[in-house]
């Protein structure tokens, strides 16, 4: 079992949903966002999304936006992204590590050269926002010679005939964006939440995390009762542009540990998703 699997199949055993936090690798440099995913990492969080930074995140509103811009200032690259992860991976054996970004950081990397190289870093999966479904057989290709899997995006509006294809090819989960538009702008609606998990759970039996505008405990114990987990992200670039970086290191903890918290507080047992 993969560590995608056994980290949801664990949450399942606990009786809730689990819970993954985005930052972006490199920001607000590089030691100190290795640093930063170990402080996630302590204070509860069950999976780690790194965003790799790009000069045009077009899926990320103005706080991920500007981690990415912080990022690149200090010199992070996908080189150095993929590194992180390597280290990351060394340091958190057990931890779901899923990498983010947009594919012409892939291709200008050379597609196989990234895969071949995340594999060996440790990578559990890969999230690419701007990929679409139907133009992603050749990233399907080399990523099915490797043990990452391939996540899949599912908006509120995305057709019911789209939905059923793209979960038909998903693996590990599918990532439900709880609005349409960019990261961290809208409040999370919890009606279109539990729409669009009820039409995905009647086409996949993969765990559902859903993310987009996620930022207090108790919306991560809203959405957590709907779904198999919770996403978090500009709350965390929002927090790293602010704070020095010891207060920031001690007061990380805290936060992820309140969404916990509130995520915990919801508990309630999942449904078995054979998958897991």
């Amino acid at each position: 079992m993969n560590r995608i699997a056994s980290r949801f199949a664990l949450c399942r055993e606990q009786g809730r949903a689990a819970l993954m936090t985005h930052v972006t690798a490199g920001d607000p440099d590089s030691d100190t966002s290795l640093a930063i995913l170990g402080a996630l990492v302590k204070g509860g969080a069950d999976l780690i999304e790194l965003g790799i930074p790009f000069s045009d995140p077009a899926a990320d509103g103005p706080a991920i936006q500007q981690s990415s811009v912080r990022a690149l200032a200090s010199g992070q690259t996908v080189d150095r992204t993929l590194a992180q992860a390597k280290m990351f991976r060394a340091q958190f054996p057990t931890i779901p590590l899923v990498l983010m970004g947009y594919y012409n950081s892939i291709y200008d990397y050379g597609a196989a050269a990234f895969i071949e190289t995340a594999a060996n870093a440790g990578v559990d999966g890969l999230i690419v926002a701007d990929l679409p479904f139907e133009m992603s057989h050749e990233l399907d290709h080399l990523i099915d010679r490797t043990a990452i899997k391939l996540i899949r995006l599912v908006a509120p509006n995305t057709e019911d005939e789209r939905l059923k294809a793209i979960a038909g090819a998903a693996r590990g989960f599918i990532y439900n964006l709880a609005a349409t538009g960019v990261t961290g702008r809208a409040r999370p609606q919890l009606d279109t939440v539990a729409l669009s998990v009820k039409r995905i759970r009647r086409a996949t039996d993969l765990p559902i995390i859903t993310g987009f505008g996620v930022r207090t405990p108790e919306q991560a114990a809203a959405i957590g009762k709907i779904c198999d987990g919770v996403v978090v992200g500009s709350l965390f670039s929002e927090a790293i542009e602010v704070a020095h970086e010891r207060q920031l290191l001690t007061s990380l903890p805290t936060t992820v540990e309140a969404l916990a918290s509130g995520i915990r507080a919801a508990i309630q047992i999942r449904p078995l998703c054979t998958e897991w």
